[in-house]
Parts: structure tokens; C-alpha cells; sequence
């Protein structure tokens, strides 16, 4: 009883969907513009700064870490 309760509600969905009538036509207005060919030619600054990076002997240890938990239920159990 609900599979044919389910196929009639879908199939009346369907027929609803189909019985739509869209018949206007929407009238969009065009605006003309024109290209600019025009190139403006910018300098680029670069400026020389001397920044210090430190250097940990394991990198990423926190995160990795973090990303290698376990928990109980990963554990195997002897049967």
C-alpha cells in the first residue's frame, strides 16, 4: 500500500510539474560597449629585505603528532 501510495504521489508531482504553462517571452535589453585598446605600462618596486627563517631540527612535530592518535577501539582485541 505505501509503494503505490509513493508512486502515485510521484507520478502526480511529475504531471504537475509538466502541466507548467511558460509561454512568456522575457525581452532583454542589449547595451552596445565598446572595447578600450588603451595599455598602461606599470613599473614594478621590488625591494630587497633580508627576513631570517628559523630552522627546528623535526618540522611539523605538533602536527604530526596530533595526526597519529589512536584511539580504544583501534586497538586489536585478543579473542
Amino acid at each position: 500500500m505505501k509503494t503505490i501510495t509513493t508512486l502515485i504521489f510521484v507520478l502526480f508531482i511529475g504531471l504537475a510539474a509538466q502541466a507548467q504553462n511558460t509561454t512568456e517571452q522575457v525581452k532583454v535589453e542589449i547595451i552596445e560597449m565598446t572595447i578600450v585598446t588603451s595599455t598602461v605600462k606599470e613599473e614594478l618596486k621590488l625591494e630587497t629585505k633580508t627576513e631570517v627563517a628559523r630552522l627546528y631540527k623535526f618540522s611539523n612535530s605538533r602536527v604530526k603528532k596530533a595526526l597519529a592518535f589512536s584511539t580504544k577501539k583501534n586497538k586489536t582485541k585478543i579473542a
